[in-house]
């Protein structure tokens, strides 16, 4: 287990997703309404040709019956007569003389409409959609008022039905890859529209990272190129305000060594003749030693950071053997555990030894001021090199495990001073070193379900400095 965080996965949709969503949402929206247009039209004009002429069809068909039926027709002979009547593809007719019914080859009047009949047994004509057999078909009744007889057209629209079928697949799959051209159409916008923003947040990123002097290029765009003048005016800006600080702090810091080294030498006298001294004047001096030792170290951390913020700390390179050099920093107490995988060998990096030196002298100050001191040292590689530092401790609460790098963070169990008060630049120190030789550092809690915290540094195999690449 390496115990590296894991960044939560973004729960929202980005702009350039919700632009790709929206060319997606329009294209569906526009190929629907062209779709069911174009259905709705072209139902009504089959239909209705269809309907058309089924509709003249059966009125010449009645008229002709009509004038061929004499008062002294019967049934037998209707068949005749229906055979010389016009046929329409698709169509068939039922004829009704007194009681008597001519069905059709493949329908009888029981197959006819309730409410077409009911039509025209009050002498009405009428036509009318309905399903007969189950499949689509129109119905035309004509009454013969020379005679006590009807006349039924019963047209199939079941091929106008399979038409309209194929037709809405055709317009569902014209629908569908509408709306996936949609999309593309959006993501491709949405990567055009979004590249400039996509540059002022990597112009920001390198910023935040350290690199003040990035700056955006011209855009190509009037309404750009006065947000890229803006942001570069801001920069510039927050460039000058950092240097400004940096070199406020460096000279304060130098200014106040003359003095604190005057100081230290007068405590050292003062210390060397301490037997002279009474009770009390031994526990005032124990104070101002402690102090002046802590006002000492906080100066020489202040110059550093003045340095990070200056952009003027670099890594002095040399080759440095990870498993040597682990040895070395925890041989100083016999309490400390070193845990190096058993197939490891010669691990040799290279790497700024001093900085390295300081990182985990902060870890294994930190551990002991706040955790009751470090108890293992643990050494991971594969892809990259994990040292971890762990102690016994209360452990660092999750809501404070990022703050604690910020500068003069203590967290809610660092605000003690004398013996055990650090100056809450430590941490922080660690982060800045890791981030020179591109690594990182983070708290966790142990892995073995112990009380206490996990300190655990980052470096990457490869350490990249300006254009060039250092393998380790």
């Amino acid at each position: 287990m390496t115990g590296r965080p894991v960044a939560d996965d973004a729960s929202r949709l980005g702009l350039g997703g919700r632009i790709a969503m929206l060319f997606a949402v329009g294209g569906l929206l526009v190929s629907s309404l062209l779709a069911i247009s174009t259905l709705v039209m072209t139902r009504r004009q089959l239909v209705e040709s269809r309907e058309g002429a089924a509709a003249a069809m059966a009125v010449g068909n009645a008229t002709r019956l009509s004038n061929q039926l004499t008062p002294d027709s019967t049934i037998e002979d209707l068949p005749t007569i229906a055979d010389s009547l016009t046929r329409l593809e698709g169509g068939q007719r039922i004829i009704r003389l007194g009681d008597d019914w001519l069905p059709a080859p493949e329908l009888d009047h029981d197959d006819l409409p309730l409410e077409l009949l009911e039509r025209l047994e009050q002498r009405a004509a009428g036509q009318v959609l309905a399903p007969v057999r189950g499949d689509p078909h129109f119905v035309v009744g004509i009454p013969l008022t020379a005679f006590d007889a009807d006349y039924y057209a019963v047209v199939d629209l079941v091929e106008v039905s399979d038409t309209l079928a194929d037709l809405r697949i055709i317009l569902l799959g014209a629908g569908a890859v509408t709306t996936v051209l949609a999309a593309l159409l959006g993501s491709w916008a949405s990567t055009r529209v979004l590249r400039p923003l996509r540059r002022i947040r990597g112009a920001a990123e390198a910023i935040a990272g350290g690199r003040l002097d990035t700056r955006l290029s011209p855009q190509a765009d009037p309404d750009l190129d006065r947000l890229s003048d803006s942001f570069n005016e801001m920069a510039r800006a927050l460039e000058d305000r950092i240097h400004r600080d940096a070199r406020f702090a460096s000279d304060v810091s130098h200014e106040l060594r003359s003095p604190l080294t005057t100081l230290m030498a007068g405590v050292g006298v003062l210390d060397a003749r301490r037997d002279e001294l009474s009770e009390r004047s031994r526990t005032a001096l124990d104070l101002l030693v402690q102090d002046l030792e802590r006002f000492n170290r906080l100066v020489n951390e202040l110059m550093e950071i003045s340095g990070y913020d200056a952009g003027v700390a670099d890594l002095d390179l040399s080759e440095v053997d990870v498993v040597r050099f682990l040895q070395a920093t925890v041989a100083a107490d016999p309490a400390l555990v070193l845990t190096i995988p058993s197939t490891t060998g010669s691990l040799v990096i290279n790497a700024d030894k001093r900085r390295l030196a300081r990182v985990m002298a902060n870890l294994l100050d930190n551990a002991r001021r706040y955790g009751g001191g470090a108890t293992a040292v643990i050494l991971e590689h594969d892809e990259t090199i994990r040292i971890a530092v762990e102690d016994e401790g209360p452990g660092v609460p999750k809501t404070e495990r990022h703050e604690i790098f910020d500068r003069f963070a203590r967290g809610s169990t660092g605000g003690r001073r004398g013996d055990h008060g650090g100056t809450g630049l430590g941490l922080s120190l660690v982060a800045e070193d890791l981030r020179l030789h591109r690594g990182r550092v983070w708290a966790e809690d142990r892995t073995d379900g112990r009380e206490g915290a996990r300190f655990v540094l980052e470096l990457p195999l490869t350490l990249t400095l300006g254009n060039s690449e250092v393998e380790w």
